[in-house]
């Protein structure tokens, strides 16, 4: 049993200073950890593209929204005055608008 053990081990240093088993070592090191295209790179990159198409997503869903408001303006007159009343404070004419401001409190 022992000198199977040891047989075995005797193998694996074999194997292991064989130079093409060195050479590849080295080759996978680098492009792990050194080469441009490193796996610590290829990770921060994918986590960027990810943030980016939730951002793409986002801005879709507003581009969309914004596109059903901007036609709701334009066809429905009720729906633009409304619009016109409380973004811009826009008036008829005879009519006087108040505004109702909160109180700011005062530091003491």
């Amino acid at each position: 049993m022992i000198h199977l053990a040891f047989k075995n081990m005797k193998n694996l240093l074999y194997f292991l200073r064989n130079k093409y088993f060195i050479a590849f070592v080295v080759f996978v090191v680098w492009l792990s950890f050194f080469d441009r295209h490193s796996v610590l790179d290829r990770s921060i990159h994918m986590a960027k593209i990810n943030k980016l198409k939730q951002e793409k997503d986002y801005y879709l869903k507003k581009i969309k929204s914004d596109r059903e408001k901007i036609h709701q303006l334009e066809t429905n007159t009720i729906t633009l005055e409304k619009f016109a009343r409380e973004q811009y404070l826009m008036k008829r004419e005879n009519e006087d608008i108040f505004l109702v401001m909160p109180e700011e409190k005062k530091a003491d």
